[in-house]
């Protein structure tokens, strides 16, 4: 395979992995700032988001694994 994939893979892996924790703590913060996180019934969005940012979390990882196997 062109080295082209190994480094696009790479940023790719970098930008889920980054961006999962960029979401997961705005997630979290906002939560706490409006209350909604610990204060009564949360609204739906909140663990959407969250389940948002572990399924880009699980897609980096797995873009890391496909990048060892293009070596």
């Amino acid at each position: 395979m062109p080295p082209i994939f190994k480094a696009l893979a790479t940023i790719t892996a970098w930008f889920l992995f980054i961006s999962a924790w960029i979401n997961a703590l705005s997630t979290f913060l906002s939560g706490i700032i409006t209350g909604n996180l610990y204060g009564g019934e949360p609204p739906m969005q909140i663990p959407v988001f969250f389940a948002v940012a572990l399924a880009q979390g699980v897609g980096a990882v797995v873009v890391m694994i496909l990048r060892k196997k293009m070596e």
